[in-house]
């Protein structure tokens, strides 16, 4: 099977029940993206599939042979990244690869004008922030350092 990963294409020989993150950490060794639950309710494992955050967990590898894989390791000295770093958002940093995959593509829902999700106007107020980013946990804690930064990369 084909898969491009960070605009590099590869050409791999896979079991077809392998996961999307398997495949990524196995087979390319990409390790940025981490396996957290391995049942998709952690965000360890998030990347960007056609700019679009995913649970790589979920997903076999060979269903997304058309599509284009983004993990942390293709977003280097992106602006969220930058805001990591000075914002400190980061702890231990197992999470931290899919935090900023996630926080990537939460910013391009809110440049595309995905729907709010919070109460208020502003889609990068700290609620909207902490809401959109709900779906990828720290257990260190470091929410306060991480909505900061995703706001300094978006400009704010």
């Amino acid at each position: 099977m084909r898969l491009t990963v960070n605009g590099t294409e590869h050409v791999l020989d896979l079991d077809p029940r392998t996961t999307l993150l398997d495949a990524l950490r196995e087979h390319l060794g990409l390790t940025g993206a981490k396996k957290g639950c391995d049942h998709g309710q952690c965000g360890a494992c998030t990347v960007l599939l056609d700019g679009r955050r995913v649970n790589s967990c979920l997903l076999l590898a060979i269903a997304h042979q058309d599509s284009h894989v983004t993990t942390i390791e293709g977003l280097d000295g992106h602006p969220v990244q930058r805001g990591f770093l000075e914002h400190d958002g980061f702890q231990c940093g197992y999470c931290t690869p899919g935090q900023i995959c996630s926080a990537v593509g939460m910013l391009d829902e809110v440049d595309r004008g995905w729907p709010s999700a919070a109460a208020d106007d502003d889609p990068l107020s700290d609620a909207e922030i902490r809401e959109r980013m709900s779906g990828n946990l720290c257990r260190c804690g470091a929410y306060p350092h991480m909505v900061p930064a995703i706001r300094q990369a978006a400009g704010r």
